[in-house]
């Protein structure tokens, strides 16, 4: 219904924010640990929308990026996820961190999100897992710079796997969680990707 509104923050509350446009103040339910990186109350800023429409209600979630808009969307596919659960999980991580939960089948990671269960998580990873690309959706290149060496390091490290007979994508893949964890170098980030290789 609305792809986004641009207007004033009329007012922050523990859930969501009022979005003043056109004279009209619309009720956005937000993710909750995101609004505090809002502009201050009385700013103008744009919130990416999605609508959701029920027999008793008709409801507005808001989000800061269209990304983190688009994977909502894509929870809201999963058989048992509605709009609450969705939000209290982009809420609780970011976006980055629940493609890598999902592509790495990480049940606890996502049931770190209050109001989502281990059943439904699980769910989440067999529906959702072959629809992100590890190499590109985990880590986009605008949400995480990494510096060159590190590029570098993260890039010998994969090759040194593949050298092993590993596949490429799963080792890039157990690079970057590798890196996650705060390894830099080549030999750290082998070592430690080594572990996420079965």
């Amino acid at each position: 219904m609305y792809a986004y509104i641009r207007g004033r923050i009329a007012a922050k509350k523990a859930d969501r924010i009022i979005m003043e446009a056109g004279g009209i103040g619309y009720n956005v339910f937000f993710p909750a640990e995101r609004i505090s990186t809002l502009p201050p109350q009385g700013s103008e800023c744009t919130v990416y929308t999605y609508t959701s429409v029920r027999e008793d209600a008709i409801q507005l979630y808001g989000f800061s990026t269209e990304d983190e808009l688009e994977l909502y969307r894509q929870l809201l596919t999963v058989s048992g996820v509605g709009p609450k659960v969705a939000l209290s999980l982009i809420s609780s991580l970011t976006t980055s961190q629940i493609r890598l939960a999902i592509v790495s089948a990480d049940v606890k990671s996502l049931c770190k999100a209050p109001g989502l269960g281990k059943k439904n998580a699980e769910r989440i990873i067999v529906d959702l897992k072959g629809k992100i690309d590890p190499l590109t959706d985990v880590y986009p290149a605008d949400e995480v710079e990494q510096p060159a060496a590190e590029e570098g390091a993260a890039s010998e490290a994969a090759q040194a796997l593949a050298a092993l007979g590993y596949p490429l994508k799963d080792a890039r893949l157990a690079v970057s969680k590798a890196a996650a964890e705060g390894a830099q170098d080549t030999e750290a980030l082998l070592k430690a990707a080594l572990r996420y290789m079965v």
